[in-house]
């Protein structure tokens, strides 16, 4: 084969090649934004993992999370210690029973950006991100899930990088690795994740336990 030929034969396959890795990027993004378009509320158990990168420190924590369309969430820690962080869309709280207070603060502020609404933001994927597989040579894990690596379009302090194992049975996200501008990272793994179960509004409310100190989420 004449040298020319040869080298258009090759190109022709690396661009096959980079079309069918774009196609299988598309379909991982679409089935992820068409799972959450549809999800209204979810419930699942988690754990979490906090990696301080300067300190070589590990914080392990686990739960039950509850998310509503709407802003509404609700993390409530069993361990290392008891603690729950609640949004009705409007408030957020946190309250710390060991110290017997808690925090009170605006939710569209705290919550804003892409991190913010966990329902939201994956419905709508490349609006907020830029995609790609975090191995493009292996894009799946052990597992055969889809590993993806989203870069915020609007970076934070707080979210600069963020990483999905998606089940591909139901485009579930089943991990989530969180980046900070230090590179920090939280890794949350969920499991018995279900979906849509009408979860009530009142799940969301919260009310201070009586003698609780009440003070504000950020400094005035």
């Amino acid at each position: 084969m004449p040298r020319r030929l040869a080298l258009l034969a090759l190109l022709s396959v690396l661009s096959l090649a980079a079309t069918g890795r774009a196609q299988e990027l598309d379909q991982a993004v679409a089935g992820l934004e068409a799972t959450y378009g549809k999800v209204n509320d979810l419930r699942a158990e988690f754990t979490q993992a906090a990696h301080n990168r300067s300190l070589g420190q590990d914080i392990k924590a686990e739960g039950t999370v509850y998310l509503k369309k709407g802003g509404k969430m609700r993390w409530d820690y069993k361990s290392p210690s008891p603690q729950q962080i609640v949004s009705d869309g409007s408030s957020l709280w946190v309250y710390t029973p060991e110290l017997n207070q808690v925090n009170k603060g605006s939710a569209p502020k705290a919550l804003a950006g892409p991190a913010g609404s966990f329902l939201a933001g994956l419905g709508r994927v490349r609006d907020q991100f830029t995609v790609r597989f975090l191995d493009p040579a292996s894009k799946v894990d052990a597992s055969g899930r889809p590993v993806l690596d989203l870069t915020p379009k609007n970076p934070t302090p707080l979210l600069t990088r963020l990483v999905l194992t998606v089940d591909p049975k139901d485009s579930i996200v089943r991990q989530a690795v969180l980046y900070d501008q230090f590179q920090n990272t939280v890794t949350m793994t969920f499991t018995k994740v279900t979906v849509n179960a009408g979860l009530a509004d009142s799940l969301f409310a919260f009310t201070p336990p009586p003698g609780a100190a009440v003070v504000p989420l950020e400094p005035r």
